[in-house]
């Protein structure tokens, strides 16, 4: 009878789980495009860096952890009226791309920032002696140098998108959690409950896993 129900539902399950990876996808890929630059601006406009910039680091690090403070729940029901702009649409995995792009960019701009500061300010100091423009010291310099916790900030940016993808499935966002909260929660279904969450373990583990294979990798220090 369980077999029956789980083959049954096979059709859904892979439905379910590449709009998760379509979600995750697309929000990673909007994270790092505007959460990369976002964090090596919150980091050289501080204090006693090349460009100090005190109002500017002020505003954007209240922006950063305005939408931080923010569960991602109430995120993703206050930010319908903006997806439906955007989208068309307050359902499905392209409308949930949107609440969840929004909570990963400041995410992963702290994560970067994060990296940015375990670099050794000699070796800022010693770019900005020789008399490095700020774009060279930024490319040659602070992102060669911070690779490998960016790589790491990317892989836990990735893991909590897929939990906050989940967490899409309560507005229709689709995705693993939409299945489990329609056909595991609304049906009582356990079956289906524990198959999602072995999915999403099984998610979680492959990506923490080449994570840390590619940080090693890119790690020249």
């Amino acid at each position: 009878m369980l077999l029956d129900t789980f083959i049954g539902l096979l059709p859904e399950l892979n439905k379910a789980f590449f709009e998760t990876i379509y979600m995750v996808a697309i929000s990673l890929f909007v994270a790092i495009i505007v959460g990369l630059p976002l964090g090596v601006l919150l980091f050289v406009t501080d204090r006693g860096l090349f460009l100090e910039h005190a109002i500017l680091k002020s505003v954007l690090g209240f922006l950063v952890n305005m939408i931080r403070s923010i569960p991602f729940i109430i995120l993703l029901v206050g930010l319908l009226p903006l997806t439906k702009l955007i989208t068309g649409t307050t359902i499905g995995p392209t409308a949930a791309s949107v609440s969840l792009s929004v909570a990963a960019i400041p995410f992963f701009a702290r994560m970067v920032e994060t990296s940015m500061r375990e670099i050794d300010k000699g070796v800022i100091e010693a770019a900005v002696a020789v008399g490095a423009t700020p774009w060279m010291i930024i490319k040659d310099v602070l992102l060669p140098e911070a690779r490998p916790g960016i790589v790491q900030g990317i892989t836990i940016t990735t893991i909590s998108l897929v939990g906050y993808s989940a967490m899409a499935g309560i507005v229709g966002g689709g995705g693993v959690g939409d299945l489990a909260i329609r056909f595991g929660y609304y049906r009582y279904d356990n079956t289906i409950m524990i198959t999602t969450i072995v999915i999403l373990i099984c998610l979680v583990q492959i990506v923490q896993f080449a994570g840390d294979r590619i940080a090693r990798l890119v790690d020249k220090r």
